[in-house]
């Protein structure tokens, strides 16, 4: 019974193995297309960790500000709600900007990939879905 099971799946696996070596060339072209990718999102993510840090500070200067009015009154419940209304806007704002750039160095590496003429065996496109796509 396995070994039945083992003629059916090793044919499986043999024709999925890569049938074109990519030439050093296209290796190069691709790992040049991966640097810039890489480098992209690491000034993304970067300028994403920024803005959501700037995001909470913000919030936080806000909301001790709004609990140091006068108690009873309705000073108090507008500007809690003006800091977390504003919080919302920047996170969404950076969220926003994150994933354009996310998408752009994706798009960009594609575009790039695709003039290597290089086989699929010689990319990590298939890793594309491991990326943080937004918080």
């Amino acid at each position: 019974m396995v070994a039945s099971c083992l003629a059916l799946a090793l044919p499986a696996f043999a024709a999925t193995s890569p049938s074109t070596k990519p030439s050093a060339a296209q290796v190069a072209c691709v790992s040049n297309a991966v640097n810039a990718r890489e480098q992209a999102l690491d000034s993304g993510i970067s300028t994403y960790t920024q803005a959501v840090s700037a995001a909470y500070m913000a919030r936080a200067s806000a909301l001790r500000a709004a609990y140091s009015q006068t108690p009873g009154n309705s000073v108090i419940v507008k500007a809690v709600k003006a800091a977390w209304s504003a919080f919302n806007t920047a996170m969404k704002s950076a969220r926003g900007a994150w994933q354009s750039i996310r998408a752009s160095a994706w798009s960009a590496f594609r575009t790039s990939v695709n003039a290597c003429k290089a086989p699929a065996v010689a990319t990590d496109s298939a890793n594309a879905s491991s990326e943080a796509s937004g918080q």
